[in-house]
């Protein structure tokens, strides 16, 4: 149990030192920026959708480590899904940062996660960039916050 834990803090700490897909996607066509009040993460998700399938993801902003590294996470995990795994995916992550159980091994890296369920402050830095990116596939324009989420 050790090791695997240690194996998350590792994820989670290179992801915010070195994030994937950082910055802007120039032919993006899909946006969303959001918001954490609690902790001043904001963040701005850019997505291109060729038809249903997400063919690239980028995105930028400040943040604590949490979310950062949420967001290369799953920059990386969801690239050419469709909308319909997007959503499923992203039912699965909330569920897990919720309660803490990581037991889909279809999670890979995001479980990773898992453990941020025992601090009730940081599942919303964990879940962000997953709202944001939800706001931008389904065409909302208004951007996201914490704050008026149910997490």
């Amino acid at each position: 149990m050790a090791d695997s834990k240690q194996l998350y803090q590792e994820v989670i700490l290179d992801h915010n030192r070195k994030p994937r897909n950082w910055g802007v996607l120039a032919d993006a066509t899909h946006r969303a920026e959001g918001h954490n009040p609690l902790c001043g993460d904001r963040l701005t998700l850019y997505a291109k959708l060729d038809g249903d399938t997400i063919s690239d993801l980028r995105f930028e902003g400040t943040g604590c480590a949490i979310s950062k590294a949420s967001a290369s996470l799953l920059t990386d995990a969801l690239k050419g899904k469709s909308k319909t795994e997007v959503k499923a995916l992203f039912d699965k992550v909330h569920e897990m940062v919720i309660s803490g159980k990581a037991s889909d091994p279809g999670l890979g890296k995001l479980a990773a996660f898992a453990g941020v369920h025992k601090f009730p402050a940081r599942v919303k830095c964990a879940i962000l960039p997953w709202h944001a990116l939800m706001a931008a596939v389904e065409g909302r324009g208004a951007p996201v916050s914490t704050e008026s989420e149910d997490n």
